[in-house]
């Protein structure tokens, strides 16, 4: 029988990763609480995630800027 403590499954590498692909920064309260990440470590994902964030956040807001300009020139064109 082994005493090794087994890891939770939400501090899993696999759990984190699926949980910046699917919330995003919203997990980031996880990589804090997690008891095997140094200080140093937990604040380099936190900048990673959230300069990843706000660039895919740009990305997305560009092209609905966009896509309201050419909303805004066809509705002038209507009658």
């Amino acid at each position: 029988m082994e005493n090794k403590q087994q890891e939770k499954w939400y501090f899993r590498t696999t759990s984190l990763v699926v949980g910046f692909l699917l919330v995003g920064p919203f997990v980031l309260p996880l990589v804090w609480s997690h008891p095997r990440f140094s200080k140093r470590k937990k604040i380099i994902i936190s900048s990673v995630v959230i300069i990843l964030s706000c660039l895919l956040f740009l990305a997305a807001a560009y092209p609905i800027k966009l896509l309201n300009d050419y909303y805004r020139q066809i509705d002038k064109l209507t009658f």
